[in-house]
């Protein structure tokens, strides 16, 4: 069966359903599916429990999703850049769960590894440790974290096969491959799908076995800020 489909609509078929939990690849603005979650918001799917590194910004990525009060709850690491987000989560009306990025990039990892928890020093001592539980190790205290599971990723890469196997475009990497690989189901946009065997095995990033659905499509490719310098 072909793992090409021709939309993300069509690619997200029969997956979607409230109260479902999603991986979400992407850094602020960087690589992020946002065709997928466009689709995501045409389907109206609510309740959503999301797992990426933030929330996008107000009017473009996961924030549109914000807007719309699909988002039950975030398991994100950074608020910024997203006033609506800031604002849900002061008013209690959205859910928020704080992890470290390298630890919220570790529970993804974990969780496609069959991994269901790890000890880290991150975090013991803060907020983010209350609740957990505790172990010493060579007289240092780590907090236990469990791994993501999530019933759908989504994802962006650069180039993909027809088998699956994905190229990611320079720091668009980020969070993309551990998103993918802790989703029952992945759904992967890209800029390009190639013949199978036409990449270079040494230059594939995640092996096309994590990968259930692609759809190619045109990316408007955003950034968050943007800088000036005043000539002195």
């Amino acid at each position: 069966m072909s793992k090409v489909f021709p939309s993300a609509a069509n690619a997200l078929e029969g997956v979607l359903h409230d109260g479902m939990t999603i991986a979400a690849g992407g850094f602020g603005l960087c690589g992020i599916p946002e065709l997928l979650i466009n689709a995501i918001l045409e389907a109206g799917t609510k309740d959503l429990t999301i797992a990426s590194n933030n929330c996008g910004v107000d009017d473009f990525g996961l924030g549109i999703l914000l807007k719309t009060k699909q988002i039950k709850k975030m398991i994100s690491s950074y608020v910024g850049e997203n006033a609506e987000f800031m604002r849900q989560y002061l008013s209690g009306e959205m859910e928020l769960e704080f992890n470290p990025q390298g630890t919220l990039a570790e529970r993804m990892r974990a969780g496609g590894a069959g991994i269901a928890g790890f000890y880290t020093k991150t975090g013991v001592g803060t907020v983010v440790a209350e609740g957990k539980e505790h172990k010493t190790f060579h007289g240092e205290t780590y907090v236990l974290e469990t791994g993501i599971v999530a019933d759908l990723a989504i994802v962006k890469a650069w180039k993909a096969d027809t088998t699956g196997n994905l190229v990611f475009r320079k720091t668009a990497r980020n969070f993309n491959p551990p998103a993918a690989t802790c989703g029952k189901i992945c759904v992967t946009e890209v800029e390009e799908i190639v013949p199978a065997g036409s990449l270079d095995p040494d230059q594939i990033h995640l092996p096309g076995i994590y990968v259930h659905r692609l759809i190619q499509g045109e990316h408007e490719k955003r950034i968050e800020q943007r800088t000036t310098r005043v000539a002195a």
